[in-house]
């Protein structure tokens, strides 16, 4: 049934360019990551159950998912599938597949495909009857591909769904919100979507309705993202997310990964504690996908302050310059400021000039100025082949002393204060020794699979407190180290006091500033006798 299916799809996507199917979101699932769905879901406790597919295709999921259960539970004797489909080109395809089911499947198919918009189609309102009882389109199981493209803000689909909704709104992960609302209790969910909702401020409404209603179970990751679609070519990371809509929260949550769609043969898996998948007041999920990265997360997320809660925020650089040429200069001159970009960015420091174009601009738009004052920049985009994904440097004013503003370009992010006010520069070498650090560039790359450092993600972050990270900057700076290996000695120290101070505090009252400086005198003394081995325990 499903290799029928495959074969009059290919044929399908042979006739369209991708262009044509890109513009409607329309990316077909290969065969293998169809199977590999279908078998996420459990056993069922009854001979009848119901389906929905409701970004149906050319039906490959429906397919595999009957295959899967004709050939794995005899237990099953009839399936109640629903399809949802509007694209007037493949409907024809998606029926005679979906006739070819009926005809040779040994279960009772009963196929219903509906031609309506999936998300503006339910009879209930989602917004006000989120959880309703009475509400007739419930399912077992609901598998999809949703598509994959952004609508406006005042799209339908998204004035029906302002609940999840923040902004223009893409569409998978509304999908992903109806297919939850039309779930049985208990009923389970598989979707393959984008990795993006995982994180950051803009998913957060949707993580909030996903993550109270349902529970996730198993995550599949793909470590080459060039592997996924066979013939569509997708760049973005994608996962396979299974979900029960259960309220009990599971004990652990089974993460596994492959480099593509052709390799489930060769998959690495690992059962992860449930509160370090989902984790923080921002529900982040974090997909960790070995030992030492769980311990990377529980180390960190044991610091209980972010950048806000310490008067301090990481903003995005204010000028985007390929819009504003008419303001950059080659020459500094009065009335121009410095532009600060990312490759002014060298080993920790901040080399400016570099004898580029375009280093300085025009001060006649005051938006894109800020105070000329000190900084921690950091890159905002890296390539996938770079080691680290956290690269900065700290910007002191002190050095520029012509300028009273300057202005950064917008892929540079840099950490200010909240009330206007100077970063000390020690604080300003604390944070860099923090994010110049191994254990925070793994930590990141486990919250966020792309390569765009997202300020609303590193102000979630738990960092250590204000007065460590004084202290810590002061190290460096007598140092004058900025190598990674130094930093990761500073932050293993501060670790190590904290465990140590957690282990004692039932019987010792130590008062955290002291025992910090105190901790750090000795780390100081320790790295000036070169005992760079030296640990308290």
């Amino acid at each position: 049934m499903l290799n029928h299916v495959v074969e009059k799809t290919d044929e399908f996507i042979s006739r369209r360019t991708k262009e044509e199917r890109k513009k409607l979101g329309q990316f077909f699932t290969s065969k293998s990551i169809a199977q590999y769905m279908a078998s996420l879901f459990d056993v069922p406790k009854s001979s009848s159950i119901s389906v929905l597919d409701p970004g149906a295709g050319s039906g490959i999921l429906s397919a595999a998912l009957v295959q899967w259960v004709e050939t794995q539970y005899d237990i099953v004797q009839e399936i109640n599938l629903t399809c949802y489909e509007t694209n007037r080109e493949v409907l024809p395809l998606l029926e005679t597949n979906m006739k070819h089911l009926t005809q040779t499947s040994s279960l009772k198919l009963h196929i219903s495909i509906i031609k309506d918009n999936y998300l503006l189609s339910q009879s209930c309102d989602f917004s006000s009857k989120l959880l309703a009882s009475a509400n007739p389109l419930k399912y077992d199981w609901v598998i999809c591909n949703p598509p994959y493209f952004k609508l406006n803000k005042n799209s339908p689909e998204a004035l029906s769904m302002q609940s999840v909704c923040h902004g223009a709104p893409n569409i998978y992960f509304l999908f992903a919100s109806m297919g939850l609302f039309n779930l049985k209790q208990n009923g389970e969910m598989v979707y393959i979507m984008p990795r993006s909702w995982t994180s950051g401020a803009y998913f957060t409404r949707f993580r909030e309705y996903f993550l109270r209603y349902s529970r996730l179970t198993d995550i599949h990751i793909f470590t080459n993202r060039n592997n996924v679609f066979d013939k569509e070519q997708v760049l973005q990371e994608t996962m396979i997310v299974k979900a029960k809509k259960i309220d009990a929260t599971p004990v652990t949550v089974k993460i596994s990964s492959s480099s593509g769609s052709d390799s489930f043969n060769r998959t690495t898996r690992i059962d992860v504690p449930y509160d370090v998948v989902v984790s923080g007041k921002q529900q982040f999920v974090y997909i960790p996908t070995s030992k030492e990265e769980i311990d990377v997360l529980r180390t960190i997320n044991c610091l209980e302050v972010s950048l806000p809660s310490i008067g301090l925020k990481m903003k995005t650089g204010l000028t985007i310059d390929y819009r504003n040429r008419e303001l950059l200069r080659n020459e500094s001159d009065k009335h121009v400021v410095p532009l600060f970009y990312p490759f002014h960015l060298k080993s920790g420091r901040i080399i400016f000039p570099a004898g580029r174009n375009n280093e300085y601009m025009s001060d006649d738009s005051p938006g894109m100025l800020q105070m000329n004052r000190n900084y921690l920049f950091v890159k905002r985009f890296t390539t996938i082949e770079e080691y680290r994904r956290l690269q900065c440097a700290v910007y002191l004013a002190k050095y520029y002393p012509a300028y009273a503003k300057i202005s950064t370009e917008n892929k540079i992010n840099f950490i200010d204060t909240i009330d206007n006010t100077e970063i000390g520069e020690c604080l300003a070498f604390g944070l860099f020794t923090t994010f110049n650090s191994t254990i925070y560039d793994k930590y990141y790359r486990i919250l966020n699979g792309s390569t765009q450092v997202n300020s609303s993600e590193i102000n979630a972050i738990p960092m250590p407190d204000r007065h460590v990270l004084e202290q810590m900057g002061k190290i460096t700076m007598n140092a004058n180290n900025f190598s990674t290996e130094f930093s990761d000695r500073i932050l293993k120290g501060i670790i190590n006091v904290k465990n140590w101070r957690s282990a004692w505090n039932s019987t010792l009252d130590w008062h955290a500033q002291t025992t910090t400086k105190w901790y750090l005198l000795l780390f100081i003394t320790c790295n000036e006798l070169n005992q760079w081995k030296y640990r308290l325990e």
